[in-house]
């Protein structure tokens, strides 16, 4: 908003103090970049050099049985991201405000508009006294979003079979390749089986070491940020009947969630962030603005939703496909989505040959450099005396 129209006052309130976030990493894809690269080259180029290129996709299912996916992403650290964000809109003038609680919007009520941008668990939301439809889904399976020292180079899913069930993880690298993200993930028999329910938080880690010793290398699980130890979790599934209400916007986690295994929750709230600030610029009165984005948003989202909710609900019943291969487990997994065409597995197949798997990564680089090339992420890497000017954009961006 502060690009588009620099006169606007923006004040964003921050609970946390600076630099402070729960949790370790995130990860997106090329998208992703390619909408920060038209919103705002800047925060776009310090996004992309703090983040880590991952390649390929790794899935070990028991013993030594491995499989392969292509393709590749990108992951950061959450503290990282924050950093950027914060120093960007500071340097446009927004006035960023740390460690203060809203606990009542009266205090607002010179303001034109409110965007509500704190999470699943959104205090502004609900002291909107049910004003926005909000419905709340619990998943089945229960988890746990952890850390590890073991640097992951591929995304990495392991799963493993215990007395009690199976237990998996989604892991990759998040923070200048340091340490990795690590989701443990089982159903709820599997987790009450192994006492998890009686546990205390470090009995938890060393039983999870021991269970994933092997593709952890022997290396340790981290569970404390802040001073606070994760706690285990079931998958809220957030939707409202409107993301609006009065001068009251939602965005992010706070209007809607989708489950991590697609890992769409931080590009979902960037994306709203644009849509909202574009139908602002756009629009001369808010209410046509919030109606607007409202329209949009809530319709694009519909099907990445039910994509979401395919996915959780095939992790809470991935017990029926492990008793296949490594390869066929891999390939359910992959077309967990819908209907496939017979084709699709035959080149799954093709793609667990090293010589291919080599051509493969050959390709996305290609598509990697010419996506890179096409946003400007290219030219922005150029010293400032070789860079061209930077156009005026005259095109809208499509959402």
């Amino acid at each position: 908003m502060k690009r588009r129209d620099p006169a606007h006052a923006i004040t964003v309130i921050d609970r946390d103090p600076p630099g402070a976030t729960y949790g370790w990493g995130v990860v997106y894809w090329d998208d992703l970049l390619d909408i920060l690269y038209w919103n705002d080259p800047d925060s776009a180029q310090a996004v992309r050099a703090g983040s880590v290129l991952w390649r390929e996709q790794e899935i070990h299912v028991r013993d030594e049985r491995i499989a392969h996916f292509g393709g590749y992403g990108f992951s950061m650290g959450r503290a990282a991201l924050l950093d950027v964000l914060s120093r960007r809109a500071s340097d446009l003038g927004v006035d960023i405000r740390h460690g203060r609680e809203v606990h009542d919007l009266s205090e607002f009520d010179d303001t034109d508009l409110i965007v509500a941008s704190d999470g699943a668990n959104s205090r502004v939301r609900q002291l909107g006294d049910h004003c926005f439809g909000t419905a709340v889904t619990l998943g089945e399976n229960r988890y746990i979003w952890l850390g590890t020292d073991e640097v992951f180079t591929r995304f990495t899913f392991a799963f493993e079979h215990t007395a009690a069930g199976w237990i998996w993880f989604h892991a990759y690298p998040s923070v200048a390749e340091k340490i990795s993200t690590c989701i443990v993930e089982c159903q709820p028999r599997t987790w009450h089986g192994l006492g998890f329910d009686s546990l205390d938080n470090l009995e938890n880690l060393r039983v999870l070491e021991t269970i994933f010793t092997r593709v952890l290398d022997g290396h340790s699980l981290i569970s404390k940020t802040r001073g606070e130890f994760a706690k285990w979790s079931r998958f809220p599934e957030i939707t409202n009947k409107t993301w609006y209400h009065d001068n009251v916007v939602l965005l992010g986690d706070a209007a809607h969630t989708t489950h991590f295994t697609i890992g769409s929750g931080t590009r979902l709230a960037i994306v709203d962030a644009v849509a909202l600030a574009q139908n602002l610029y756009e629009h001369t009165e808010i209410a046509d603005a919030l109606a607007n984005y409202d329209a949009q948003r809530r319709a694009a989202l519909r099907p990445i939703q039910a994509a979401a909710r395919t996915s959780m609900t095939w992790f809470e019943h991935a017990d029926r496909y492990l008793d296949r291969s490594a390869v066929q487990f891999a390939y359910a997994m992959a077309a967990r989505h819908g209907p496939q065409m017979p084709w699709r597995y035959q080149l799954h197949l093709l793609t667990q040959v090293p010589v291919v798997r080599k051509a493969r990564r050959a390709m996305d680089s290609g598509q990697r450099w010419w996506r890179a090339a096409r946003r400007g992420e290219l030219a922005m890497a150029l010293p400032l005396s070789r860079r061209p000017p930077e156009p005026i954009p005259t095109d809208r961006p499509r959402f």
